[in-house]
């Protein structure tokens, strides 16, 4: 998953650098900061107890849809193009989906843990 995100955050790199000035240092800078706090979160997340990751599996789920809402806010401003657009938000809806799978089991981990098993 951590790979992942690295390398759709590689390709956010290249395009960020296409990006006009009058979006480039606003929601251009913001969609960057998301990113890197995403990762931060993921690796955070990876290095924790399993009870403790889910939190910070949770906040990595809430930056990349924040991520998400603000790439198209910049795709509809035609601040970057459709091929592009396409492209980081495969990227991104697969590291969502994974992000879910992950927090999804997480859960369910945790709650088999809280609730006794029944004979």
């Amino acid at each position: 998953m951590l790979e992942k995100l690295k390398g759709a955050y590689k390709l956010w790199h290249e395009y960020h650098e296409l990006v006009p000035k009058t979006q480039k240092y606003s929601l251009g800078k913001k969609i960057d900061n998301l990113f890197t706090e995403t990762i931060e979160a993921v690796v955070t997340a990876g290095f924790l107890q399993k009870d403790d990751k889910i939190p910070w599996v949770r906040l990595a789920i809430r930056k990349l849809d924040t991520m998400k809402v603000l790439l198209a806010v910049l795709w509809e401003t035609k601040s970057i193009d459709d091929k592009k657009y396409i492209v980081l938000s495969e990227r991104l809806d697969e590291s969502g989906r994974n992000l879910g799978g992950w927090n999804g089991k997480l859960t369910k981990e945790s709650l088999e843990k809280k609730t006794p098993t029944q004979k």
